[in-house]
């Protein structure tokens, strides 16, 4: 069974920064993908960046590239999303899940619960 733990989201101002972790439970961590995904209110479920299982490929979503990176240590089963210059426009709850290397939601087996992130402007 495969259980992952999202944190380190919080509220914070426009311009601040925030990592995110991702904890797992479980040895499916190491040999999959990484992905990020977010929920604001009303709005459907959207990809924010993904990770290679190996970290040699990353990719990410238009709306927060050059401002998020990610990142991942096999080792503690733990994966990173370091987002910088945070916009009101980033206030979401935001997912880890492992699966297949892939923007889409539906590629992705495993879920964490949520972690709330909240920009004041």
């Amino acid at each position: 069974q495969v259980q992952l733990v999202a944190s380190g989201g919080g509220v914070v101002q426009a311009g601040d920064s925030l990592r995110l972790s991702c904890a797992a439970s479980g040895r499916t961590f190491s040999s999959s993908a990484l992905g990020w995904f977010r929920q604001a209110p009303g709005k459907e479920r959207e990809f924010v960046a993904a990770i290679s299982w190996s970290a040699g490929s990353t990719y990410f979503a238009d709306s927060v590239r050059g401002r998020v990176t990610i990142s991942r240590d096999n080792a503690k089963n733990t994966g990173f999303l370091q987002m910088n210059s945070l916009k009101s426009e980033d206030t979401a709850l935001y997912f880890c899940a492992l699966g297949i290397y892939s923007s889409r939601s539906e590629d992705y087996q495993y879920w964490g619960q949520g972690t709330q992130v909240t920009v004041s402007s």
